[in-house]
């Protein structure tokens, strides 16, 4: 009896001992689980914020801004093209805005469409050109581009021969009024929001008058698909060609200068 009780008792003993050994294993390997898991988690929540990180300076809204932007500067490039090809007669049909680019213009642009510039009484407007228009414009050249024209245009720096230049602003007076050389009808007031000077500059830098959203009477102008920017009452005044900046109206002088 004595023996078997040592024999329990011992028995007893290595059975807790071994027990609570490999509870203090399974403890152990428990607690390593947790600190490989605490490890995992404090990387990702590294990737997380580096990721944020990463991203903090470049909101939704300016990837947006940036494509837009993008689209403008390959819409300007592309009627370019099509501006320099009808000067040197090689006008096709690869020339033609409306084939060039099927696209509507954001606001504050109001889009025009094509019956617009339908035949009317002296080509695409009911009269011909004023006799006497301002700065010394050809009258001839003017009626031709207004009224007899859709994609060609005055020669590049050509408002620079006019006397444009000598007599505006008027003095004491820090903006110009640019009328329809067919209707006399107010269709451009520049400069708004900058300077005549930057005004000036910007249009000897693309070789026309270069007006902005801001300075369009948009009752009275409409851009069409393509690009071609044109008088509710048919006269042709230009193209929208638009840069890094945004839309940009290039306006040939003989076309507003009533």
């Amino acid at each position: 009896t004595n023996a078997a009780s040592t024999a329990a008792a011992a028995g007893g003993s290595r059975s807790a001992s071994s027990i609570a050994a490999d509870g203090g294993q399974r403890g152990r390997r428990a607690s390593a689980g947790t600190s490989a898991g605490v490890g995992r988690s404090a990387r990702d929540a590294t990737g997380s914020s580096k990721g944020t990180g990463d991203g903090g300076g470049k909101t939704v809204a300016e990837e947006e801004q940036r494509e837009k932007l993008r689209k403008l500067k390959e819409i300007s490039q592309r009627i370019s093209q099509v501006m320099e090809d009808s000067k040197g007669g090689r006008a096709s049909r690869r020339g033609s805005m409306a084939f060039v680019l099927h696209v509507p213009y954001e606001p504050p642009v109001v889009m025009g469409d094509e019956f617009m510039m339908g035949p009317k009484g002296h080509g695409t407007s009911s009269t011909p050109v004023q006799e006497d228009l301002r700065w010394g414009c050809d009258r001839q050249l003017a009626d031709k581009i207004c009224n007899f024209n859709r994609h060609a245009a005055e020669e590049a720096g050509y408002f620079q021969s006019t006397s444009f230049l000598r007599e505006e602003p008027p003095k004491g007076e820090k903006e110009v009024t640019f009328y329809d050389s067919n209707t006399g009808k107010a269709l451009f007031y520049a400069p708004r929001s900058r300077t005549f000077e930057d005004f000036v500059e910007e249009s000897k830098s693309h070789g026309w008058p270069s007006f902005r959203d801001g300075e369009v009477n948009w009752d009275l102008v409409r851009v069409l698909p393509g690009g071609e920017t044109v008088s509710i009452h048919g006269t042709h005044l230009g193209h929208n060609l638009p840069d890094g900046t945004g839309n940009r109206y290039c306006i040939n002088l003989v076309s507003v200068a009533g």
